[in-house]
């Protein structure tokens, strides 16, 4: 029987966490992607206590991603120069959700990014299970 060894193990890092979410956005639809245009990604540790109490979340563990934007059906060619739509995944919270279930952590940061963003254009869960089960392909 083969033991792991987990002395020295660290959860990934910020950068590492980048580096799985640019993994997953790379592998979804290309439509997906479009529909999206500029979409910037950003992995912090918790959202910040201004973004719990908007939301209502009592514990930055229960916040595992958000996006923040305006959507498609709400944009216009006269609106002004604003900030990119942004999707944010919080590393811990993500950490501590996987380390109580049996997926990859690859795929809950595929899960939470396709979310993320699927809600905010009212995308259905079919279809966003439909998304996450092309990836997974």
């Amino acid at each position: 029987m083969s033991r792991t060894v987990w002395h020295g193990a660290m959860a990934p890092t910020l950068e590492e966490f980048e580096a799985m979410a640019a993994d997953a956005w790379g592998r979804l639809p290309a439509e997906f992607r479009q529909m999206c245009g500029d979409l910037v990604i950003r992995i912090e540790d918790f959202a910040d206590d201004e973004v719990l109490d908007e939301l209502g979340v009592e514990s930055p563990f229960d916040l595992m991603g958000l996006y923040q934007g305006l959507s498609l059906d709400k944009k216009s060619v006269s609106d002004t120069a604003r900030e990119p739509d942004m999707v944010f995944l919080y590393r811990r919270a993500i950490l501590d959700y996987w380390a109580e279930g049996d997926e990859t952590l690859g795929d809950l940061v595929t899960h939470v990014l396709v979310h993320e963003i699927g809600h905010h254009f009212g995308f259905s869960d079919a279809d966003m299970e439909e998304i996450e089960a092309a990836v997974a392909s």
